[in-house]
């Protein structure tokens, strides 16, 4: 080889070289694209009653006649569970049952199922369990014990162990809605009626299934009840 074609040869190796660090330093100085942000749920101000005292967060949804009375079954399972088996006391337990679809009217109290029950029991096609009649009774104020051996579940008995109730917003618009046309009376006047005549413990939500979306996000693990 010549001295000329190795001095060529030379040149254009090293003019390589130096594009590769002119790039390589290029790539050095540009900033890492940032990650993006992790998403994060926003927590609206009237859903901070669910900021509840507890080591461990639950929340329960019934749709039915039949899921309610079962999600007070459940629940206190849950919390007799916790007590024997981890010595942890109601109040260590953030618990909340949501009421909605056919549930909701459960979130009322005794006062509106004496002046509604009569239309309660047809549209939900539910009998008082001891009359065998349209329930003028909120039926779950008072649950007997199963056996001699059972506890008694009902809901204050839930109330007094720190259990909260969400109620159906959009449900209770419904039935005052049923009510009404039954009645003759004005749905915006029924659905103030049963706002105003929850159990102890609930808060009116606008929707059930908001109140499902909205406690998992703030924590609690879910248990569908039917």
């Amino acid at each position: 080889m010549t001295d000329s074609k190795f001095a060529r040869r030379a040149i254009v190796t090293g003019l390589g070289a130096g594009v590769a660090l002119t790039a390589a330093a290029a790539r050095a100085e540009t900033p890492a694209a940032s990650a993006p942000a992790r998403w994060q749920p926003t927590m609206d101000a009237q859903d901070d009653w669910m900021e509840l005292p507890g080591k461990h967060r639950i929340v329960f949804d019934a749709i039915s006649a039949k899921g309610a009375q079962e999600a007070l079954f459940f629940a206190d399972n849950y919390i007799g569970a916790n007590k024997s088996g981890y010595d942890l006391a109601p109040d260590q337990l953030a618990t909340i049952i949501v009421l909605r679809h056919h549930a909701t009217v459960f979130g009322y109290n005794d006062a509106v199922w004496k002046k509604y029950g009569a239309v309660f029991g047809p549209f939900l096609k539910f009998k008082d369990p001891k009359t065998k009649k349209w329930p003028l009774r909120n039926t779950l104020m008072t649950v007997p014990a199963k056996t001699p051996a059972d506890e008694a579940v009902s809901i204050p008995i839930m109330v007094g162990k720190g259990v909260h109730f969400a109620v159906c917003g959009a449900a209770t618009h419904f039935i005052a809605g049923v009510i009404a046309k039954a009645t003759k009376a004005k749905a915006d006047a029924i659905y103030a009626d049963l706002a105003a005549n929850l159990v102890a413990n609930a808060h009116m939500v606008p929707a059930g299934i908001v109140a499902v979306n909205r406690a998992q996000e703030r924590g609690y693990a879910f248990s569908y009840i039917g």
